[in-house]
């Protein structure tokens, strides 16, 4: 058994993605003997009152930390303020968040025997390593976004001068981590060739828990309660952020306002509410907000559509995956997905044979292929069989937990440092 420390910058109960993963995770490697430690943030994307109620934080520090418990594990919380839209107050958050981890591990963790901390940011890198450092214990760096090359493509930094430092920054993570582990192949493939050792890298995936995401009848409560037994629904449950090609999602909303098609959507972001007034302005009644739907709903929300979707902008699929796709896969439903040629989720779907792709910044591709999906949709059964059965043999918790678990024993055993 080896004492762990997972460095993430989100975690249960905040209700996102990245947090759903790193909890699943924690929870595995807790089930599989270690003694797992997490060092996090208080929740910041979405409130969950039943989470939070499962899972209550006490306070420490005079409220700068905040400590609680989840199944076993010991959760340590650094305060801060929920995620706004403005860029600089997220920084200044995340540089706070990094001096308080620093803190909080060095004073009231404890020893640990490994770190495991998760981007993004890329700067978390640098304090997974200080603490790996403070006990003479190995660090992986797990890359969920590869950055800075999703914030340049994304135009969100173009200052030539910070590029280079982002760069120089990421060179650095890399170098010191002791094991560098890509979540696809195609993270792999680009770090590699920056310079990175192939013996440092070891690709491990995201996981889904298939026990949670399972299919559900199309006609369930959930879609009673919300009217959507009638209609066709083509579905996107996430963040509603920069990375979405949401200028295709409206065109499709606007040409097939004729057909029995509702657009439905689940979240929350920075641009939801330009999102909501560009559907106002076109008069969209096609499309409906649910607004935030708790994890343990999902699979329910899933079930009630036709046709689950991920609209992304182009390069996005490269320097980005979005983790959905398996929660998708596992519900058993099909998904139309933009996605770059030469990318992780384009590969999947393909090889699961589980839906359609479509090029990103398409808008017309887009449209077609959910009016192709409508009149195929005798189809869309079948393929969501092929995509839950894809899922649970490949990205289980239980089998992402085990090669986490091999990667821990070997780098340990080894005495390998940072």
């Amino acid at each position: 058994m080896a004492r762990i420390l997972l460095h993430s910058l989100t975690f249960s109960p905040d209700a996102v993605s990245t947090a759903y993963l790193m909890t699943d995770l924690a929870r595995e490697l807790q089930r599989r003997g270690h003694a797992m430690t997490v060092l996090t943030t208080t929740p910041h994307y979405n409130l969950s009152r039943t989470a939070l109620e499962r899972q209550p934080l006490r306070r420490r520090w005079l409220g700068l930390l905040y400590e609680s418990e989840l199944d076993g594990i010991r959760v340590i919380h650094v305060k801060i303020p929920m995620k706004g839209a403005r860029v600089f107050t997220r920084v200044f958050d995340y540089l706070y968040f990094h001096f308080m981890s620093l803190v909080a591990g060095f004073t009231a963790a404890g020893r640990q025997d490994a770190v495991i901390s998760p981007s993004p940011p890329l700067t978390i890198g640098v304090i997974g390593w200080l603490l790996a450092v403070r006990w003479g214990a190995p660090c992986v760096y797990n890359i969920q976004e590869l950055y800075p090359d999703f914030a340049i493509n994304q135009g969100l930094i173009t200052n030539g001068i910070v590029v280079g430092v982002l760069k120089r920054l990421e060179r650095f993570v890399y170098a010191r981590s002791t094991v560098v582990v890509p979540i696809s192949d195609w993270f792999r493939r680009i770090v590699a060739a920056r310079g990175i050792p192939a013996a440092k890298l070891t690709v491990i995936p995201n996981s889904v828990d298939t026990s949670l995401y399972r299919p559900h009848d199309r006609s369930n409560p959930f879609a009673v309660e919300h009217q959507l037994t009638d209609h066709f629904v083509v579905f996107y449950g996430g963040n509603i952020g920069l990375s979405q090609d949401w200028d295709s999602f409206l065109f499709a909303a606007e040409e097939l306002s004729d057909q029995p098609i509702l657009f439905v959507i689940a979240g929350g972001g920075v641009r939801e509410k330009w999102l909501r007034e560009q559907c106002e302005e076109r008069r969209l009644h096609n499309v409906r907000f649910l607004g935030y739907i708790p994890r343990e709903r999902m699979p329910e929300v899933n079930a009630s559509c036709d046709l689950c979707t991920i609209p992304m902008k182009g390069a996005t699929t490269v320097d980005t995956f979005p983790s959905k796709i398996y929660t998708i896969m596992a519900c058993g439903r099909a998904v139309l997905v933009q996605a770059d040629a030469d990318s992780e989720l384009n590969w999947l779907v393909s090889q699961a044979r589980c839906g359609r792709v479509v090029p990103p910044d398409d808008r017309r591709a887009y449209a077609d292929g959910i009016l192709k999906a409508y009149r195929e949709r005798s189809e869309l059964v079948e393929e969501g069989r092929r995509a839950r059965a894809y899922v649970v043999e490949q990205y289980s918790t239980e089998a992402i937990g085990r090669q986490y678990d091999l990667l821990l024993g070997r780098i340990l055993s080894n005495g390998e440092r940072s």
